[in-house]
């Protein structure tokens, strides 16, 4: 009897309760040019309808392979889990809310092939909202400078498994910012670089995981004033690109732990404008970011892989 190889890439993707963007989500990945892939996907205990969607898409398409969790597992423990199912070194992450854009695995797997070096390879991506328009573009600017936070969507990612398992996978004790912390140990097992290509369109809406996170992350105490600043402008961020006016005046000035100095005083004044006018924030935050994006592109050229530093 003929035993089937192990496909090349697996593509990994947890998800709790993506309607209503799920079915684009899988669309974009079975629509890939590249097609050596298998498609894990982890229901982690959906209320609304994901779970008959999955178990549709699972009948209609051999190379889905879809596990059921009776209990919620969280964002950390359903990576993990989904993760652990895939047969193939070389896994994709994708978000259940977001879209693949036809290139991306074969762009990907070309280049982490071809370079042992690589432990990870994200792709810079534009933004869009719950109904598909692009709203935010793409910003080269992001592999310019050094930061301290990946320049590419979680959802981008494509990694070695062996890199993975070394340094234990996502820590299931973090309830945020896994992925931030993942690809941070991964550089100790290898490169962590970006494509500045738009190979992926992260989706901004109400139900994102982000934003709730974020709402969590403003109620805390922090103790240094740049995490308290971070929390406020990923959340503010994230309401004002899904086309909600971002409702954070009231909450910073409340905020006794906040110190005031020019960095909380501009994020003031974003947070003071988004309430007056968010339109006219957003166009402005658009025209700024294509202009950097344009200057940037004067030293990142796209087709090339670019290494992620945090110092």
């Amino acid at each position: 009897m003929n035993v089937k190889a192990d496909p090349q890439v697996s593509v990994v993707m947890p998800v709790h309760n993506a309607l209503p963007f799920l079915d684009e989500s899988i669309r974009s990945i079975l629509e890939q040019t590249f097609k050596d892939f298998e498609f894990v996907i982890l229901d982690d205990a959906s209320t609304d309808g994901s779970t008959q969607l999955l178990r549709e898409w699972s009948r209609r398409d051999a190379r889905i392979q879809l596990h059921e969790s009776s209990k919620r597992l969280g964002l950390s423990g359903s990576s993990n889990a989904v993760v652990s199912k895939a047969r193939a070194a070389i896994v994709a992450r994708m978000d259940a809310d977001d879209v693949a854009h036809p290139d991306r695995l074969r762009r990907q797997f070309n280049i982490i092939e071809s370079r042992p070096d690589i432990a990870v390879i994200g792709s810079l991506c534009n933004g869009i909202d719950a109904s598909g328009r692009v709203v935010r573009p793409r910003d080269r600017w992001r592999l310019v400078r050094r930061s301290t936070y990946i320049p590419f969507p979680h959802g981008s990612a494509m990694f070695r498994r062996e890199a993975f398992d070394a340094v234990g996978g996502y820590d299931e004790k973090a309830s945020r910012a896994e992925d931030q912390d993942l690809f941070s140990r991964m550089t100790a097992k290898g490169r962590v670089v970006t494509l500045p290509d738009i190979l992926y369109s992260y989706r901004y809406h109400s139900n994102n995981a982000t934003l709730l996170n974020g709402k969590i992350a403003v109620g805390e105490n922090h103790s240094h004033n740049g995490h308290a600043l971070a929390a406020f402008y990923m959340l503010g961020a994230m309401q004002l690109w899904a086309g909600d006016p971002p409702m954070l005046l009231q909450t910073m000035l409340e905020k006794k732990s906040l110190r005031w100095n020019p960095k909380t005083l501009m994020v003031l004044a974003s947070a003071l404008w988004g309430h007056v006018n968010p339109p006219t924030l957003r166009a402005f935050l658009r025209l700024s970011i294509h202009a950097r994006d344009l200057l940037a592109g004067f030293h990142v050229k796209d087709g090339r892989p670019y290494e992620w530093r945090s110092e």
